[in-house]
């Protein structure tokens, strides 16, 4: 009589959770409309961008073999209302940026150079003749824009230190002056240039088109470290003369360049915490293939602790942004609002990626692995739109009621 038993088959190894950095489900709280461009958006950045963005990375290029497909998204002047835009809610637009920067922040800076700091120009501070030329052809990116704001000796003292200059000549105005940092210039098609006109000091806006306005020229700034993929450049205008008719006609002063960033500063606030979602989401994957001492790291005590930090930081920045979308929505925002989450969600993110590129060891300095590239890439967030100091001092001056600004 047999009285051996069958030996006992090991267990499958358990399933693990896959990695999801919407820890407090608010995708949940988006249209149908909206989550079925969300997730077009991420099919997109998945498939499209994410097997050939590290080589471009790498190589300090942009991949323009992209652009007819990225095209295709339709997001081209998400937010804004008609002349050919996308449409829709700041919710949406902030979820959207949230999705190209879990990838690749410097897709979503392309993007948010073009259609938030460009076509919001035109869109905010253009007359109704501007809005109708322009922003049809930018929202379908058949015309690709950058902003022109910051020069090599003017960052923070923008709003009263311009040195580009605007001297009108009849209906002619005539710029001289550089402007240092620009995205997309060194290929794109106009240029929002913010000039201090010389007759009453008042910085005015004007719509420069790059290729056919004599004494325009772009240099591109080369070896950066961050950011690599979108191209900066320094621009050059030589007496380059712009008819009245391309004057934005609402941008009489720095008020009205203000009202743009207010905008775009807090769309930075998305790309920085999409920057924080991709790197959560990648190293929580890593960590639960990654094994030593025979198991998964991730189930290491001081491993779960440094995840959980990450996620806390990626959760409260997006509960921060998404709440500050709401305030747009209503035509509540703030530029104290916008500074606020300009400058908490930047800082956060430079904890987050810190944290992941720690846990990923020495493959977190190599791009293949899609942590390293976002520990640099925040860097540049970290500065761009305004300085986490100038923010807070922003923040300071709407709480206190007291300017500390010199």
């Amino acid at each position: 009589m047999a009285t051996a038993t069958a030996a006992r088959k090991p267990d499958a190894p358990k399933a693990l959770p896959v990695p999801n950095g919407d820890f407090y489900q608010l995708v949940e709280l988006l249209t149908a409309d909206e989550l079925a461009l969300v997730k077009k958006v991420r099919a997109y950045m998945e498939t499209k961008v994410k097997p050939i963005i590290n080589k471009y990375w790498s190589d300090d290029a942009f991949p323009f073999e992209l652009l007819p497909s990225f095209k295709e998204l339709g997001i081209g002047g998400l937010g804004y209302e008609g002349y050919g835009c996308a449409g829709g809610s700041q919710k949406q637009f902030g979820f959207v940026a949230m999705e190209l920067a879990r990838v690749d922040p410097s897709i979503c800076t392309f993007f948010g150079v073009h259609s938030g700091l460009a076509m919001g120009s035109i869109y905010l501070d253009g007359s109704e003749e501007q809005k109708q030329n322009w922003l049809p052809q930018m929202a379908r990116f058949e015309k690709i824009g950058c902003f022109g704001l910051t020069e090599p000796l003017v960052g923070s003292a923008a709003s009263g230190g311009l040195t580009t200059t605007a001297k009108r000549e009849g209906d002619t105005w005539i710029l001289n002056g550089q402007k240092r940092w620009i995205g997309n210039a060194p290929w794109c098609d106009l240029s929002i240039i913010w000039a201090r006109d010389l007759a009453d000091n008042q910085v005015k806006g004007f719509i420069v088109e790059n290729k056919s306005s004599p004494g325009f020229s772009v240099e591109k700034i080369e070896h950066k470290v961050a950011l690599k993929v979108v191209q900066n450049g320094q621009i050059t205008l030589k007496d380059v003369r712009v008819p009245e008719a391309n004057r934005l006609q609402g941008g009489n002063s720095f008020r009205d360049t203000a009202r743009v960033l207010r905008m775009t500063r807090y769309m930075v606030g998305w790309a920085s915490t999409g920057a924080q979602m991709g790197a959560f989401e990648n190293t929580l994957a890593y960590t639960q293939s990654r094994n030593q001492f025979g198991k998964p790291i991730a189930s290491f005590q001081l491993v779960q602790d440094l995840l959980a930090k990450m996620l806390g930081n990626l959760t409260a920045c997006q509960c921060l942004m998404l709440r500050l979308a709401q305030l747009d929505d209503e035509g509540k925002l703030g530029d104290h609002h916008a500074a606020l989450a300009k400058a908490f969600c930047t800082a956060k993110a430079r904890e987050t990626v810190a944290w992941g590129r720690e846990l990923l060891g020495g493959n977190g300095i190599v791009a293949d692995y899609h942590v390293g590239k976002l520990f640099a890439d925040v860097e540049a967030l970290y500065s761009y739109e305004g300085t986490y100091q100038m923010q807070n001092l922003i923040v300071g001056k709407a709480v206190t009621g007291l300017s500390a600004f010199v």
